[in-house]
């Protein structure tokens, strides 16, 4: 593993510097998310390296934007009805888990949610739906689902989640690659490290 402190062009250079330019040039795969210093870094280094947008780096993102929606659909809810217990309070993890790590109580809490016409509602559909993409053994396939549905969000009303429609086509090569890469490497080890990560972060 190679740690470093930040995401700026110099600091990731570090990582191909102790690679060794022999070993860089034998790196078929590349999974990153989409800053530019890694783009950049990795074009410079690994050129024959396909490189594959992190799928739990969309995650995120979309997670976020929901979570958007809900805070701000909260907010006017409370505005309308004060002092009224509002359907979306405790209802953040209803939304953003996937539906067979929810607990029990949070699979009763999002039945009742789904009979209502919500913004949060509408976006978490759009979330659920977007991860039949990944079901796609063609990227010819994957494509044709990915289209029609930043389409689709594109006419919602919902800008937190239009704004991941928008970076979905901007990068929808690299999230392509995904499929040539799903059967030569494990991207779940990539993604079970992140998690990882992730958690060791908040800890600390």
């Amino acid at each position: 593993m190679f740690v470093i402190e930040n995401r700026q062009e110099k600091s990731l250079s570090q990582f191909f510097a102790w690679l060794g330019k022999e070993r860089s040039a034998l790196i078929t795969f590349v999974c990153s998310d989409r800053g530019k210093p890694y783009l950049n870094v990795i074009a410079r280094h690994a050129p024959k390296a396909l490189n594959i947008l992190d799928r739990t780096h969309i995650a995120a993102k979309m997670n976020k934007a929901i979570d958007e929606v809900r805070a701000q659909e909260t907010r006017a809810l409370k505005r309308l009805t004060p002092g009224t217990k509002v359907i979306l309070t405790h209802a953040r993890w209803c939304l953003l888990k996937r539906p067979e790590h929810l607990t029990e109580n949070q699979a009763i809490k999002l039945k009742d949610l789904l009979s209502y016409n919500l913004k949060s509602l509408r976006a978490y559909l759009l979330k659920e739906e977007f991860q039949l993409f990944w079901e796609y053994v063609s990227p010819a396939w994957a494509e044709q689902f990915m289209d029609p549905w930043c389409k689709k969000v594109m006419r919602s009303r919902l800008e937190s989640i239009k704004k991941i429609a928008r970076m979905i086509r901007v990068h929808k090569p690299p999230i392509l690659n995904w499929f040539a890469a799903r059967d030569e490497i494990s991207l779940g080890a990539v993604e079970r490290l992140n998690n990882t990560l992730k958690a060791s972060i908040r800890t600390s």
